[in-house]
């Protein structure tokens, strides 16, 4: 067991080259994306094999608790191994206990690329000591418990778009129609996605990121990212970015004007993040998060049918699992989150009030 040197290039490269070719592989394991992440430190476990060759890794981000000295650590979808190999488990959680008694960790927390049905994977977490989540079905952790996920399986645009439910497709011809076009565009358009984001936030009532982080995660992903601009008489009306690594293509966030939503661009801008997909030889786009709750009179039951239309896997992962280093301080601070973030939304919507 190791620890990567961000200074040492070879060994970075080394690194992203295992989390990309593995199947557990996923882009917020990344250095690039770990370097969005300006109020976190990274920190990265590897295991090697007999030959010497990564074997499994785990990044882990490191956050200070204002006020108090400990620290949250954070693993975004780790570890990157096969799940079931034990052995590689425990030297990799051997890694992140230590770094967790180094930097006075009263929480770790992951989120792993785990489906729920893997009973194997969940029995040797719990070896492991981590504390499994309830069985929350909306957007209460940090990553989407539920997916949809679309397996491409070779398959080219055409017969891709066959696939999607009839309305879906009908929809995508709606916007060609009306005269609705994509593009890719470069960050100097993040003040016109910013915009349409800032929207959608105050519209569907969640808090979104600043101009300046859309900016840096456009910078730190390079080619890996694209940010999706739809247009209406060179108008901008919605967009997207998104984000390939390895062998999967992310819808990572999603912004779109109500005033526009009769032309259906958030439909074309799926279709192009899909081409995408095949372009780049991947096997999964993945639309990311939907409510578990998909009953008809669920506030979030239109994001499930609008995803559900391109007829991908609805999915359900493991969820966000923790091990506890300090009990009476997470106790403590799991009851100040909550207020923190109820506190952040009326600050948001204060801050925004009238904007458009």
């Amino acid at each position: 067991m190791e620890y990567l040197d961000l200074n040492n290039k070879s060994q970075v490269e080394e690194y992203e080259r295992f989390v990309k070719s593995c199947d557990k592989g996923h882009f917020a394991q990344s250095v690039m994306w770990a370097k969005i992440k300006t109020d976190w430190k990274f920190e990265a476990v590897i295991v090697r094999g007999e030959n010497g060759e990564i074997t499994g890794s785990m990044g882990v981000l490191v956050r200070r608790v204002p006020l108090f000295r400990a620290n949250m650590m954070y693993s975004p979808r780790g570890p990157v191994c096969d799940i079931h190999d034990m052995s590689v488990m425990r030297a990799l959680m051997d890694g992140v206990n230590a770094l967790a008694k180094k930097y006075g960790a009263y929480i770790l927390k992951i989120d792993p690329d785990v489906k729920s049905s893997d009973g194997e994977f969940v029995k040797i977490c719990r070896e492991l000591n981590f504390t499994l989540p309830d069985q929350s079905k909306n957007f209460e952790g940090v990553q989407p418990r539920y997916v949809f996920r679309l397996y491409l399986n070779g398959r080219n645009d055409e017969e891709l778009l066959a696939s999607f439910h009839q309305k879906t497709r009908y929809n995508i011809r709606v916007a060609v129609k009306k005269g609705v076009t994509v593009k890719i565009e470069d960050k100097s358009h993040v003040d016109d996605f910013y915009k349409i984001m800032l929207e959608t936030g105050i519209r569907d009532n969640f808090v979104i990121r600043n101009a300046a982080y859309f900016r840096r995660l456009l910078d730190a992903m390079g080619e890996h990212a694209r940010l999706y601009m739809a247009y209406l008489d060179g108008k901008p009306i919605a967009g997207t970015i998104a984000i390939w690594y390895g062998n999967k293509v992310w819808y990572l966030y999603g912004a779109s004007s109500d005033s526009y939503r009769n032309v259906m661009p958030n439909y074309l801008l799926q279709f192009e993040m899909i081409k995408w997909a095949v372009e780049v030889g991947a096997d999964i786009y993945d639309f990311r998060g939907v409510s578990g709750d998909i009953s008809e009179d669920n506030p979030l039951y239109g994001l499930y049918r609008f995803k559900k239309g391109f007829n991908g896997e609805f999915t359900e992962f493991v969820g966000e699992m923790s091990i506890v280093y300090r009990p009476l301080l997470n106790r403590f601070l799991k009851f100040a989150e909550k207020n923190y973030r109820h506190l952040n939304m009326i600050k948001f919507k204060l801050k925004n009030r009238g904007a458009k």
